[in-house]
């Protein structure tokens, strides 16, 4: 229903990444994807707004995230004041590792980071400190061997944080992560495929071939949310795609989605994504200005 900008890199078929370092006073993007990979550094930034799939997020002082192509994301100005803010973009292709490679014991770390960002990645300080360092050296390489191993470098520190959180809900990404256990995996396909019916435990727990006990524990392990974590954060990600690319009234969504009703659609909304429904769809789609 709505546009969004399907921008063309200037990564070329012969280049392993492109970067461009900028210093400006507005960090602006409008909402666009393109297919290659990217890491923004964003530094001196704080209360810069990030949009990625349907995660948004009000910046600090530093930033860097990794989104995987295909995946919507904007940039905004929102209430940041800073007269120098430095953003460092790096582009880079889908095909740069092929998964032959990719599959070898010592790259299995990014080739997990690369999959992690379908969903966007977000690291905290402490990876953005240890990175720092090597962000700068590549800023000012020349391209060449020396650089592309520097850059590998970056990813690999990068694939071995725990320092970090991931972004957008797979829902509204349409995609899924292939480490999942066969359990996992089968409980998630039924629970993405039901989503607007009244799921019960019992029923995912004789999936998984468990008591419904063992399958929580279990679930909630691998995971690291509950059961109906997951369901709600599936129906969420359902409902923000439907907000972002429709024009269905909220309430239409609501019950689409799965919810009972809309004052608890509304609560659980604000309370997981720090907004209203109705405030979602208005900052998915406000005018940006590329700066």
């Amino acid at each position: 229903m709505y546009d969004v900008i399907s921008e063309i890199t200037k990564l070329t078929e012969k280049d392993c990444y492109h970067l461009v370092e900028r210093h400006k006073k507005q960090h602006t993007y409008p909402l666009h994807k393109h297919e290659a990979y990217e890491l923004n550094f964003v530094e001196n930034c704080s209360k810069n707004r990030r949009i990625v799939g349907d995660n948004i997020e009000e910046l600090g002082a530093y930033d860097l995230v990794l989104i995987g192509g295909g995946l919507e994301h904007i940039w905004e100005q929102h209430e940041c004041t800073s007269p120098d803010i430095r953003e460092i973009t790096i582009h880079f292709p889908k095909d740069l590792f092929t998964y032959p490679f990719l599959n070898k014991t010592p790259m299995q770390p990014i080739m997990d980071l690369l999959e992690h960002s379908n969903v966007g990645i977000a690291f905290g300080m402490q990876t953005i400190m240890k990175v720092y360092g090597l962000l700068n050296e590549l800023v000012n390489m020349e391209p060449g061997f020396y650089s592309v191993m520097k850059f590998m470098e970056l990813l690999y520190e990068l694939s071995i944080s725990n320092d970090y959180h991931l972004l957008s809900t797979s829902a509204f990404a349409h995609v899924g992560v292939s480490t999942d256990s066969r359990r996992v995996k089968k409980v998630k396909e039924f629970i993405d495929g039901n989503f607007r019916e009244n799921i019960r435990l019992n029923e995912l727990a004789t999936l998984a071939n468990m008591t419904p006990t063992a399958f929580s524990r279990f679930f909630k392990l691998r995971t690291g949310k509950s059961i109906s974590e997951y369901i709600i954060d599936v129906r969420l990600g359902h409902a923000s795609r439907l907000l972002a690319d429709s024009t269905n009234s909220v309430v239409e969504i609501c019950y689409d989605c799965g919810f009972n009703n809309i004052s608890n659609f509304n609560r659980i909304f604000k309370k997981r994504k720090g907004c209203t429904p109705t405030e979602f769809r208005e900052n998915y789609h406000k005018k940006h200005v590329i700066a």
